[in-house]
C-alpha cells in the first residue's frame, strides 16, 4: 500500500510538490557615479547666498563652507535622484562654461 499525503483525501490523487524558487544572485555595483553603485566619495553642492535654497556652483566633493546640499554620503548607493542632480550640475557647468 502507497503512503498518502495527510493533505490528501483518500479519492484525490496526490498532489506535485511546487518547484524551488532560487533567489537570483545579487552582485555588488561596485563604486562610481553610475546608478546603483556606491558613491566614491562625498558630494555637495553650495546653496545661493540669496536665500532661495536654489544650488550654485559645481559639485564638490568638500563641504564647501557656509550652506550646502548634500547630493549624495561615501559608500551609499546612487539613485535615480542622485544621478539627476549630478547631470544637471554638470549641464549648468556646461552652459556657464559656453556662456563665459
Amino acid at each position: 500500500m502507497a503512503a498518502r499525503n495527510s493533505k490528501n483525501t483518500p479519492d484525490e490523487e496526490p498532489q506535485p510538490m511546487p518547484a524551488s524558487t532560487i533567489r537570483t544572485q545579487q552582485y555588488d555595483g561596485g563604486e562610481g557615479w553610475e546608478v546603483g553603485q556606491r558613491a566614491p566619495q562625498d558630494a555637495f553642492r553650495a546653496l545661493a547666498e540669496n536665500g532661495s535654497g536654489g544650488v550654485t556652483g559645481p559639485v564638490v566633493h568638500k563641504h564647501p563652507g557656509g550652506y550646502a546640499r548634500q547630493i549624495v554620503a561615501k559608500g551609499q548607493v546612487v539613485t535615480a535622484g542622485v544621478r539627476r542632480e549630478l547631470d544637471a550640475a554638470e549641464a549648468e557647468e556646461s552652459d556657464e562654461d559656453e556662456q563665459g
